[in-house]
């Protein structure tokens, strides 16, 4: 069982991808939009994150991603993404982020923390405006943080991140050989690791007939993998089909297969950042 090896993640491509789809997806527009200034904020915290943590460790000495959080090195950088979010969000969000800024640092503090150490573990959220504020922020943390990991040895398949044990949020084929291998995609740290073309990833349904795959016209390189069994579905990004695509981004503008799995029965293992 193979790990895709972690690099740098790549936000000026995720940046590109969201600006090219605007124009060819009018249904996600505004969904795109909205995550271009928060990719083009990420790509700038990840790339002052050296600088940030200073002599740091960037692994704990433990090796487990989620032991802990410098907050202390982060919290100037949160109070800026807060104050983007106030400008740019939605109504709701935006007036959540002001809020939450003026909450005071030690909550906003304790609030990183938990999530760090336990956010995109489950599907649901009890509160998924204070859970978009972390993700989105940390999210670029994570990814730094892995890529600074050696893969790991996967002795079987796992339905679980292998690095932060998030559930994953897509699935993605790249071409290899004649075909396409199979990988699922963390919801948090981004990393991708094998995974099994015929297996339910939520429940481990393994019979071909039980595992239906639908894919629109609209949207050719995206497939909606569900389950008869559990009635959770997988969205993948076929890269066969479209070598340009961004996983993460043509995921955010596929609104409509989303709505379709909804109203026909079936629901999301995790959803993505921006819950479409």
């Amino acid at each position: 069982m193979s790990f895709l090896p972690a690099g740098k993640a790549n936000y000026k491509a995720r940046i590109e991808r969201a600006e090219l789809l605007v124009q060819r997806h009018p249904s996600a527009r505004q969904v795109l939009e909205f995550f271009v200034p928060i990719a083009k904020f990420q790509k700038e915290f990840m790339e002052q994150l050296p600088k940030l943590l200073g002599k740091r460790a960037i692994v704990p000495a433990s090796g487990n991603v989620r032991a802990e959080l410098p907050v202390s090195a982060l919290a100037a950088y949160f109070r800026k993404f807060l104050s983007l979010i106030e400008s740019v969000g939605p109504a709701p969000l935006s007036a959540h982020a002001k809020q939450f800024r003026e909450h005071g640092e030690a909550e906003q503090a304790k609030t990183l923390t938990e999530f760090w150490k336990t956010g995109l573990q489950e599907a649901d959220t009890a509160d998924p405006l204070t859970e978009f504020l972390a993700r989105a922020f940390l999210q670029p943390y994570a990814e730094f943080m892995v890529a600074a990991l050696l893969p790991p040895a996967l002795p079987m398949t796992v339905c679980r991140c292998p690095r932060c044990n998030a559930l994953p949020v897509l699935g993605v084929l790249r071409i290899e050989g004649d075909g396409g291998k199979r990988f699922l995609q963390c919801s948090f740290c981004s990393q991708e690791w094998e995974f099994r073309r015929i297996l339910c990833a939520h429940c481990g349904e393994d019979k071909e007939q039980k595992l239906p795959v639908y894919v629109a016209e609209q949207f050719p390189q995206v497939r909606v993998e569900c389950c008869e069994t559990c009635k959770y579905f997988l969205r993948t990004i076929d890269l066969t089909r479209d070598g340009h695509a961004v996983p993460l981004v043509d995921d955010l503008a596929a609104i409509p297969l989303t709505l379709w799995a909804h109203e026909n029965g079936y629901t999301r293992m995790q959803g993505n950042l921006m819950g479409s």
